[in-house]
């Protein structure tokens, strides 16, 4: 079963994890119901892709208002498709929210363990990492393209988890949100490479598949898995959506649209009066 589902016009939520934890707002949005306009069509919620700054604030304050969570305590960062992780406290609240140049630098990897902030990331294709532990109420998102899957990302985020907040593995529950699927990837052999390093030996299957142009189909959410199934995440802690952002309409595509289009954005925040 499908774990992200459409709960409004602009964003589809964790349904399974929302209904176990009433407080904690989590979702993926859409294109659809903002302010842009042409190949940013219509929610944009990226600043650095040439789109009308105005309009994305606008959009951004849409989203705010259907989730209930002001701008004024969302976190952005600016990626850079590596693998670098920062824990953020109330400091860094609204970083990002408003402007470009207030994002956290150099950074595609946030958790935090305060409530009344919202972590925010930004995708195209690429791969959203969620991740969440109720007992400890930590909450993160990673960026992963493929630069940074290979680098680990989300084996990195549950390490930081386990090894300096002192949360156990068995607490921790991940999610891999809507991407681009295998059949919309194409890669070379270059990427390939880089994903036979990191690849589990013990796994007796590929996540990939060669075409007759020399080129490869890659499954970068299976890989994703399979490199936090390593790193001590029990199948049953992982929820996997199989919605592909280069075929469903409601997603913005890098690849589909030749470069020139939005960002999706994925969120998770728990609100300040969420004791349970």
């Amino acid at each position: 079963m499908e774990p992200f589902v459409q709960t409004g016009e602009r964003y589809l939520t964790i349904q399974e994890w929302q209904r176990a934890h009433p407080h904690l707002i989590v979702g993926f949005s859409t294109r659809r119901g903002g302010k842009s306009n042409n190949s940013y069509n219509s929610l944009n919620l990226g600043f650095h892709v040439g789109d009308d700054p105005e309009s994305v604030k606008s959009n951004r304050r849409l989203l705010a208002t259907d989730i209930q969570f002001p701008l004024s305590r969302w976190v952005g960062t600016e990626q850079v498709h590596e693998s670098s992780i920062k824990k953020i406290t109330l400091l860094e609240a609204g970083c990002g929210s408003e402007r470009l140049d207030t994002a956290i630098a150099n950074t595609d990897g946030i958790y935090t363990l305060e409530r009344n902030l919202l972590l925010t990331s930004l995708y195209a294709d690429c791969v959203p990492l969620y991740f969440f532990a109720p007992s400890q109420g930590a909450i993160g998102l990673a960026h992963a393209g493929w630069r940074g899957t290979v680098q680990n990302i989300g084996s990195a985020m549950i390490r930081k988890w386990t090894m300096e907040e002192g949360i156990p593995l068995e607490d921790i529950q991940v999610a891999i949100g809507p991407c681009i699927s295998q059949p919309a990837y194409e890669v070379d052999h270059k990427v390939i490479t880089e994903v036979q390093k990191c690849w589990p030996n013990d796994l007796n299957y590929l996540p990939y598949r060669k075409r007759s142009n020399e080129k490869y189909l890659l499954d970068l959410r299976e890989v994703n898995k399979a490199l936090i199934r390593k790193a001590g995440i029990n199948n049953n802690q992982i929820l996997m959506s199989s919605i592909c952002t280069a075929t469903d309409e409601r997603m913005f595509s890098h690849r589909a649209e030749a470069g020139r289009t939005g960002r999706l954005m994925s969120f998770i925040g728990i609100r300040l009066d969420g004791d349970e």
